[in-house]
């Protein structure tokens, strides 16, 4: 077992057992630089997929927006700097991206017309309505509105507009924010935001405030999004909030000894992905669960250690913990430490199973014991979440048929090099491709140059 409880941990050596850990996660953002776009992009097949899919678009007409919306953006960037204070917003409309730029100077009219763009003289500058919306943004800071969940600026109506299922409570908080009511338009709306999270592989999870263990596999039943993970990391009913603390959803069924499973339904705040975070927090795709050989490369993903790889010694294993045995896991030279349980193993993009316990750390080496995906989704009728899912239009940068000179079906060498898309891959392990184990898929097996 690998979790870790929130009292302690225990010594770095571990004897067969399981790990649970403690810590706080942290999330740090940084703000890009503002970069001029080019004015004829290159359409990523995957992006060009989804506009396709949710616009209603042909290919060509997709292509046509995108160009259209670069050139759009440097022209609004340009004009912008142009008209200076009276610059009022700047959008696109329609397929072919019409620039609209909005100025409270009539006199600026004709430079805007001559950029080829569409004037239009507002009443309101774009500095005016930040002011506003800054005023409402600090009242809110001192207490959050409830009867107004969303506010923004509105280039398109000159106004800063508040959406509310309330509207006269609304206003009252415009009204007491001290900001230009006559700028502020309120318009009744039954929107309730939420905040929005993703199930990951690997990723931590924490268990009713008794300790720390890993998401395994995103999973569904029906319609119902969750994870799969060990059974010691907590029983039926015990509750979970994510990597971030915000409430996630509770354990729905769990095995253990005997098995070590586990299945935990989410709350509509979390989304299932078919990923597992990879080296330096990448997401390796999941297109499947086939179980790999005696022998094959294999990686684990945990909220402690991170990622690591090794090798599978046996498949069909009983392993004795102090609560019990358990039966039927698979035995690999995979390291592990408290607060990896539950945690994913992948062999190139094929699911294996979740963290079950072992011995050793990932400074001296160790001993790891997985139970196998395929027996947990058999056991709770539960769906693994992969990239070739039913209407799945493929991940951003699917390059489709990349060409190159990696193939499914061949034996690569410790070594080898070959070509896949643009780039070129250096073989780190011996195996066999398959289709799945495309070299930025898996860099367990391929480290691009």
């Amino acid at each position: 077992m690998l979790h870790r409880t929130l009292k302690g941990v225990c010594a770095a050596v571990l004897t067969a057992g399981a790990l649970v850990a403690a810590g706080q996660p942290g999330i740090a953002a940084a703000e890009p630089a503002p970069v001029r776009p080019p004015s004829a992009p290159v359409a990523d097949p995957g992006l060009l997929k989804a506009l396709q899919r949710d616009l209603g678009l042909s290919e060509d007409q997709a292509e046509q927006r995108l160009a259209a919306e670069s050139r759009a953006t440097a022209d609004a960037a340009a004009l912008r700097s142009a008209l200076g204070d009276s610059f009022a917003g700047a959008w696109v409309s329609g397929n072919d991206a019409r620039l609209t730029v909005a100025t409270s100077d009539a006199a600026e009219a004709d430079r805007i017309t001559a950029e080829g763009a569409r004037a239009e003289v507002v009443g309101h500058t774009l500095a005016e309505l930040d002011a506003v919306k800054a005023q409402l943004d600090r009242a809110a800071v001192k207490k959050a509105p409830e009867a107004a969940p969303v506010w923004f600026v509105d280039v398109t109506s000159n106004a800063v507009v508040v959406h509310s299922p309330k509207p006269a409570q609304a206003r009252d908080f415009v009204a007491a924010s001290g900001a230009d009511s006559d700028l502020v338009k309120v318009v009744r709306s039954d929107e309730q935001p939420r905040a929005l999270y993703d199930l990951r592989g690997g990723d931590a999870y924490y268990m009713g405030g008794s300790g720390r263990c890993s998401v395994g596999f995103p999973v569904t039943r029906g319609s119902q999004q969750g994870f799969a993970t060990a059974g010691h990391c907590g029983r039926t009913g015990t509750t979970t909030s994510g990597y971030n603390q915000v409430s996630q959803g509770s354990f729905q069924g769990s095995s253990f000894p005997g098995n070590d499973y586990a299945w935990v339904a989410t709350n509509s705040n979390w989304t299932a992905t078919p990923y597992v975070k990879g080296s330096g927090g990448a997401n390796i795709q999941v297109t499947g669960s086939t179980q790999a050989p005696v022998g094959a490369s294999i990686c684990r993903s945990g909220s402690t250690t991170g990622w690591h790889c090794g090798t599978i010694q046996q498949h069909n294993t009983s392993v004795t913990y102090p609560e019990g045995t358990i039966t039927g896991v698979t035995r690999t030279t995979v390291c592990a430490e408290p607060g990896d349980s539950g945690g994913s193993y992948i062999s190139g993009s094929q699911a294996q199973g979740v963290t079950s316990g072992g011995s050793g750390n990932c400074r001296t080496g160790g001993t790891t014991y997985h139970q196998p995906i395929n027996e947990i989704l058999q056991a709770y009728g539960l769906t693994l979440k992969t990239t070739t899912d039913p209407g799945d239009p493929g991940d951003p940068g699917d390059p489709g048929d990349p060409g190159g000179t990696w193939s499914a079906g061949t034996n690569y060498s410790a070594g080898d090099t070959v070509t896949y898309g643009s780039a070129t891959y250096r073989c780190l392990q011996g195996h066999r491709s398959m289709t799945g184990w495309e070299p930025p898929n898996v860099p367990a097996l391929w480290q691009r140059l």
